[in-house]
């Protein structure tokens, strides 16, 4: 057990976190997996936190592409091992990699601590709109406490204003605001203060190249996409491989995690509607 520190979070042992009740349904399966996988990593614990990244995401390769696992209601900590979207790999990852670099003596409680941070804006989940729907809203809120922080700019970026409203204006798509009626307008209220900010930047795909150098293993890719009312639509970790900068990824076409057979830039001048990336560092990767 440990006592981490990040910035404005502050996350307790597990035996004195009964305040915060684990809601998860998570199987015994995934108790199994948390054991093989830290006796995998414990050759990496000691370093870097991009090798930490990176081993934890290989760790996972093959495992199924599964959407919409945390779509349960009520609102509960999912913890599902097993299967992944983009996002919910993401996390997972990220949650395990500091669950390793920062304790000698890694538990299962304290990853699932570190992945509520990380999902749920407060660290708590009260309902539905407490989880971080929007990616640029997870990077914000993510950066604040400490986790990540954007890198994009420093790679070349320039401006970028998200103009968010997908979720409030299709609530039939989303069973939880369909069974309540309120979430619609909190998430609404939430959507346009996201699109106020002005502190997020975008690589173009055609600038992708220039900003190479700057990226590392271990980044967060984030897709950024042209479709109305959303920012994101992809994430992964960067990765170099064989002299190309590509990304580990839940792949949605390939149903499973894969090392993508393309780079980052082929990836972005393929696919319909993405625009650019967006990248963030976790904390200590340096």
């Amino acid at each position: 057990m440990f006592i981490l520190k990040f910035k404005n979070v502050i996350l307790l042992p597990a035996l004195l976190i009964f305040c915060l009740p684990c809601r998860s349904k998570q199987k015994a399966d995934d108790r199994l997996i948390f054991d093989d996988y830290i006796r995998y990593i414990k050759p990496y614990s000691s370093c870097a936190m991009t090798d930490i990244v990176i081993e934890t995401a290989r760790f996972f390769l093959d495992r199924p592409y599964v959407a919409s696992t945390l779509e349960k209601e009520p609102e509960q900590l999912i913890v599902n091992l097993r299967e992944f979207d983009c996002t919910t790999f993401v996390e997972t990852v990220l949650a395990l990699s500091y669950t390793v670099r920062k304790s000698e003596s890694p538990a299962f409680e304290d990853f699932c601590e570190l992945l509520r941070q990380i999902r749920y804006r407060s660290g708590l989940i009260n309902d539905y709109t407490d989880r971080l729907h929007y990616f640029t809203d997870w990077i914000y809120e993510n950066e604040k406490k400490g986790f990540v922080y954007d890198v994009t700019k420093k790679a070349g970026g320039k401006s970028y204003r998200p103009d968010l409203d997908f979720i409030s204006s299709h609530p039939d798509r989303y069973p939880q605001l369909k069974s309540n009626s309120g979430f619609a307008g909190i998430l609404r209220r939430k959507e346009r203060e996201i699109s106020e900010r002005r502190s997020y930047s975008m690589i173009a795909g055609s600038e992708i190249a220039a900003g190479k150098d700057v990226l590392q293993n271990g980044d967060i890719v984030c897709f950024v996409t042209d479709i109305k009312g959303l920012d994101v639509t992809h994430v992964g970790f960067i990765y170099f491989c064989a002299g190309q900068m590509t990304f580990i990824h839940a792949s949605s076409s390939a149903k499973k995690v894969i090392i993508n057979p393309h780079s980052v830039r082929e990836y972005v001048e393929q696919s319909r509607h993405t625009k650019g990336i967006m990248v963030v560092r976790p904390f200590d990767l340096e």
